[in-house]
């Protein structure tokens, strides 16, 4: 499962996305979009968590 993260700020980095969600346990993935037209971040992303108990907690947080 993917957790959708909304309503980021475009300067915000795979790393700061990361820092934020190891609070909660083992982050696996993070995938932030790029519009094709100008390569700048669409100000949305997706975080993959090792397991479901982690992603619920950090849902719930």
């Amino acid at each position: 499962m993917s957790i959708y993260v909304g309503n980021l700020s475009y300067q915000v980095t795979q790393e700061d996305i990361t820092t934020v969600f190891a609070e909660y346990g083992t982050v696996k993935r993070v995938h932030l979009p790029t519009d094709r037209e100008t390569s700048r971040p669409r100000g949305f992303g997706f975080v993959e968590m090792s397991t479901d108990a982690e992603e619920d907690a950090a849902i719930a947080a």
